[in-house]
């Protein structure tokens, strides 16, 4: 089976316990998805193997909680993902990663500038 990005609008019983393993501190509850607020995840054989939480505003997109499951990491996934969600909002000129709750600064750091964006003092940016 394929690697796919979708956009979780719905989240089925499968989806919740994955999303549950990917972020243990959100409950599904507080996982809110609208036209501005939304979820992009990774799916494999059915399961999510990683996700982030996407804010746009006009031209403007903000990354958040970008989390790949630990079994999975390294693998592309993450790249994959983040690409995916670019090439799905052409209409954002401006993306925003903030590095709140992220795990390991020197690893995302690098991670993301390999996708092109700039560091700066709380997070990174691409234009």
């Amino acid at each position: 089976m394929k690697l796919t990005i979708i956009l979780l609008e719905n989240f089925s019983a499968q989806d919740t316990i994955d999303l549950g393993k990917i972020w243990p501190e959100y409950s599904a509850s507080s996982l809110r998805v609208d036209d501005a607020h939304r979820i992009y995840a990774a799916r494999f054989n059915e399961r999510l193997l990683g996700a982030v939480r996407v804010t746009l505003s006009g031209t403007q997109g903000a990354l958040d909680s970008l989390r790949i499951r630990e079994i999975t990491r390294r693998r592309g996934v993450g790249q994959y993902l983040i690409e995916e969600v670019i090439r799905e909002n052409p209409g954002v000129s401006s993306w925003w990663m903030a590095d709140v709750g992220v795990e390991d600064r020197d690893a995302m750091a690098t991670f993301m500038q390999a996708l092109g964006f700039t560091a700066l003092a709380d997070g990174w940016e691409k234009r």
